[in-house]
């Protein structure tokens, strides 16, 4: 007797997905800020229990350097956690890519992507496809990406900068 079996093409495909930490909270806190002496958490009030940064204030001594928003969003289907260093006037001084989960599109933690977003504030707040370059099959991870910088932005203008 001569036994065939037979395997559902759906059963046969198998989603991959790719979960990297490039950094970790720590190194993002040196790498913006490499001359603080310390990062103190800051309660933030200005949030909903859906969407909690941690945002940390950035100190050399008693000198204000900036504040390091940590938050999250997600890119296709997955979620990217990113940090955004803002510096004492509250303008973008570097974007991190701390954890990418997608199986495509991390080319969104390339430098010259990135870079696009320095200087930018809560004034002049960075605008996918104007501002901010789109990256053929990172599509939804650069919208996205933006999409929470700006959010963060506006919590600065709104809560941070008063502060």
């Amino acid at each position: 007797m001569h036994v065939r079996w037979l395997i559902p093409a759906a059963a046969a495909v198998a989603q991959v997905a790719y979960a990297t930490q490039y950094m970790s909270v720590e190194d993002a806190q040196k790498a913006a800020f490499p001359t603080a002496t310390h990062f103190t958490p800051v309660t933030v009030t200005d949030t909903t229990p859906a969407w909690s940064p941690k945002v940390f204030d950035a100190r050399s001594g008693d000198t204000h350097l900036g504040y390091l928003v940590v938050d999250q969003v997600i890119g296709k289907s997955e979620l990217i956690t990113y940090s955004l260093a803002l510096d004492a006037n509250g303008a973008i001084a570097g974007l991190e890519i701390l954890d990418y989960r997608e199986s495509h599109g991390g080319e969104v933690r390339l430098a010259g992507w990135r870079k696009q977003f320095v200087g930018k504030s809560a004034a002049e707040p960075p605008a996918f496809n104007r501002d901010i370059k789109n990256i053929s099959g990172a599509t939804l991870s650069c919208r996205h990406l933006t999409e929470g910088v700006q959010r963060v932005l506006q919590l600065y203008q709104r809560s941070l900068a008063k502060a």
